[in-house]
């Protein structure tokens, strides 16, 4: 062979040997001749999970704002390349030799972090889920809640999934599955359907648990239409089903003003570990509700949710390596977070019932059902259950009014955890 065939040979090789498909392979290789069986299978099958969070974000549209660019994160933290591995090091942020006294080494992952440690410290400095909030509060009318009082009870009782999840998170670590209190605590705020506030805790409280919790909050979100009339047909009759409401009364400008301002009040005095979540969520929606600064409005509601939800999902995402995601503890996540949902739906859903019976069938249950945090979808399958049985039934507004006070439960219940366990 020639000297110069010898050349393109040698090229052709060092090429192939440059690509990520061969370091793959080496990397499988080395970690079978370790013994460390999770990294052989692990790369491949974070891959194939984040390839299939993406098909259920692209074609079938579960919560894709967030889950796309959640699955495409994970999708590049476990690409077998050094360029990727460079984007982010969720070392940084959980291991003890990484961090000073327990706090993390800014000056560490400004000076060696990729791109996405540098925005992942949005979540870490807990600046990315209140700032979501600012633009919840701007899209959200508390006008229902406002007109009718009572649906806060709702929002209430449908918070009972969150403490459900954390007490047989508890006992599921007492057998030795590691989920301590703070554990316990992150896994039961998925039950607020809230996936921010789910984040805005774990970040704080279980940062090693965050791609799983994240994860698992989302993907029930985007579930709920499935999830939760299963049990909406079971715990309600068809009369009570088909309950039509009579019309809300009108809310004035004024009350629309001071709700905000007095619920900030409220909870700051309350529960203070929640006014950073509740806060923003009432001064997005002050500043929406007076009229007097539009252009606030538009940019809480548009650029800068847009912006902080690109950020959030993709380095929330990016955490999600083989290590920090196929372990036991996933599991145990995933399970106690759909009976979180199961019971917080449950738990509005039991109230409903009660509130039907109290007010001798002026209360339509179904409308319980909507007390979790995910706005407006659960009102929408509350309309869209309460109308099959009577095709004159119109409860989205009704269910709006529980739907958003499980905007402010779920934040109040994250700021209850923080205070106890922080």
């Amino acid at each position: 062979m020639e000297s110069g065939d010898k050349k393109v040979l040698e090229s052709l090789i060092n090429f192939l040997s440059e690509t990520g498909i061969a370091k793959m392979f080496s990397q499988m290789a080395q970690s079978a001749a370790d013994g460390n069986w999770l990294q052989v299978v692990g790369t491949p099958l974070m891959i194939a999970i984040a390839c299939v969070l993406l098909y259920l974000a692209i074609v079938k549209k579960y919560e894709p704002l967030l889950l796309l660019p959640i699955a495409f994160g994970m999708l590049l933290t476990n690409l077998p390349m050094e360029f990727t591995q460079k984007l982010m090091h969720p070392d940084f942020f959980v291991n003890d030799e990484y961090l000073i006294d327990g706090h993390l080494n800014i000056q560490l992952i400004c000076s060696e972090g990729g791109l996405l440690d540098l925005l992942y410290l949005g979540v870490k400095l807990g600046i990315y889920p209140p700032l979501i909030f600012l633009g919840i509060g701007v899209m959200t009318d508390f006008g229902p809640l406002i007109a009718n009082p009572k649906s806060l009870l709702l929002g209430a009782a449908a918070q009972f999934g969150v403490f459900a999840a954390f007490l047989m998170a508890l006992v599921l670590g007492a057998l030795g599955l590691g989920f301590g209190v703070n554990e316990a605590a992150s896994i039961g705020i998925i039950g607020g359907a809230d996936g921010p506030t789910a984040i805005f805790v774990t970040k704080s409280l279980a940062p090693k648990l965050l791609p799983a919790i994240a994860v698992a909050a989302y993907s029930y979100m985007a579930l709920i239409p499935v999830i939760q009339p299963p049990f909406m047909k079971l715990l309600t009759t068809k009369k009570t089903r088909s309950i039509k409401m009579a019309q809300l009364r009108p809310v004035s400008r004024t009350e629309k003003i001071l709700f905000p301002i007095i619920v900030t009040i409220v909870v700051a005095l309350i529960v203070p570990d929640a006014v950073s979540l509740v806060g923003c969520l009432m001064l997005g929606n002050l500043v929406k509700e007076s009229g007097v600064a539009d252009r606030l409005s538009n940019t809480m509601k548009n650029e800068l949710t847009n912006i902080v939800t690109i950020f959030l999902g993709t380095t929330v995402g990016a955490t999600a390596t083989a290590e920090s995601f196929l372990n036991p503890q996933t599991l145990g996540i995933i399970a106690l977070g759909l009976i979180a949902f199961c019971f917080s739906t449950i738990g509005g859903l039991l109230l409903g019932d009660l509130m039907c019976v109290l007010t001798k069938g002026k209360v339509n249950p179904l409308i319980g059902s909507a007390g979790v945090s995910a706005v407006p979808m659960a009102a929408r399958v509350a309309q869209t259950v309460g109308q099959k049985e009577n095709p004159s039934n119109f409860l989205l507004m009704h269910a709006m009014g529980p739907n958003v006070a499980g905007v402010i439960g779920s934040a109040v219940a994250a700021g209850v955890f923080l205070a106890m366990f922080k």
